[in-house]
């Protein structure tokens, strides 16, 4: 059963924004820029497709995920890739809420890593890479591009990044004025933080190249902890952290301290939970010992972890000073965010000033609970 209500949320909500550090007034105001209500989308979701989206809860949706060519790096599409991605543009462009679709490149592993590093390092390697993006969104009528680069990984592939996005600029502009057509989105997914403070290896992004030349970052303030650290149960994403800087405050304000504007910055919130197995059924704090991953191997889409916490009757808590809810059972023992944190995020980016907010990923959870909800909490600044 859980432990708290909706009171609680609303007194949370409105004494987090009176206690929240400021941030520099250069990165205020989105008054002038629309809001942003995105999501992803995987084509491998099980049962789930294009023509299950809500369209009335989203402004844009990014198809996840496209990569080039190793060898000629452009994007050399199946047939059944072709047909998927004119699926997915047609069905939500004559949708009866029709939204905006951005094709996303990259993803996370080494593999697209290492391709996009090596992409982005050669002028030549750039400029076929750029063209055929925009080929291939042109053709399907996406709205846009972005790229999910899982991280550049020294200063040198920061720099090649600040190459690759001002050269896409410029080509998108010069195609736009050549065929009199809107010019396309160009936005990227990023570590939730403006630098890689955490790493071995220090590097920042090059946020003058971002603030010039990307019309909105997608900041994934998730995952920060997980079964890649089975000792202790963690708060996933957790929005406060007391012990650390690993934590969504610090990594939004880190963006916004670094130059971008808030107009800029999309948050990002998970529509699935972290698990981990309790070394003490009894020990159940955020921070409790573990001794490994839990249910779903570490991972429970948000529909699942509702299961979870219906069959086992598992206890819910709503954790203030994180800002993330739990629930265990027995050792088991799974951190993420439902209705009420995120909820509470909302207001809480809203009083940074943030552009919007994005999930990931379309088809975690039924009956739109959190989707809907958040999509009624952000107040319209268009």
């Amino acid at each position: 059963m859980a432990k708290s209500t909706l009171l609680p949320f609303l007194c949370t909500v409105f004494f987090l924004l009176m206690a929240m550090p400021s941030i520099d007034a250069t990165a205020s105001s989105s008054s002038s820029f629309s809001t942003i209500k995105g999501s992803y989308y995987t084509p491998w979701t099980p049962d789930f497709t294009p023509s299950d989206i809500d369209t009335t809860l989203f402004t844009h949706i990014f198809y996840a995920f496209l990569s080039p060519s190793n060898i000629t790096f452009k994007f050399e599409l199946s047939e059944t890739t072709a047909v998927a991605l004119s699926n997915f543009t047609s069905t939500l462009r004559f949708a009866s809420s029709p939204v905006k679709t951005l094709l996303s490149i990259g993803g996370s592993g080494d593999v697209p890593t290492a391709l996009l590093a090596e992409i982005a390092s050669c002028p030549s390697s750039r400029k076929v890479f750029i063209n055929s993006s925009m080929e291939v969104a042109r053709k399907f009528a996406f709205d846009g591009l972005d790229l999910d680069w899982e991280w550049p990984k020294n200063r040198k592939e920061m720099k090649d990044l600040a190459h690759l996005l001002r050269e896409w600029r410029l080509e998108i502009i010069k195609e736009a004025r050549a065929t009199k057509q809107p010019p396309l989105l160009l936005t990227a997914a990023v570590y939730f933080a403006a630098d890689f403070f955490l790493d071995p290896v220090y590097r920042m992004y090059p946020v003058a190249a971002i603030r010039k030349n990307l019309d909105w970052i997608n900041a994934m303030c998730y995952d920060y902890h997980g079964a890649w650290d089975p000792s202790a149960t963690g708060a996933q994403a957790a929005f406060f952290d007391p012990k650390s800087n690993l934590s969504s405050i610090h990594g939004l304000k880190s963006w916004l301290q670094a130059g971008l504007p808030a107009k800029q910055v999309v948050m990002g919130l998970p529509l699935y939970g972290r698990t981990w197995e309790l070394k003490d059924p009894n020990v159940t704090e955020i921070g409790a010992p573990a001794v490994k991953a839990g249910p779903g191997d570490g991972v429970l889409p948000y529909s699942d972890v509702q299961v979870f916490n219906r069959n086992y009757s598992a206890t819910v808590v709503y954790d203030a000073e994180t800002v993330s809810t739990y629930s265990f059972a027995g050792t088991s023992w799974v951190s993420y965010d439902d209705v009420a944190s995120a909820m509470v995020k909302i207001g809480l980016a809203q009083a940074l000033g943030l552009r919007g907010y994005f999930f990931w990923v379309l088809g975690y959870e039924t009956d739109w609970q959190i989707s809907s909800q958040a999509s009624r909490a952000w107040i319209l600044n268009d």
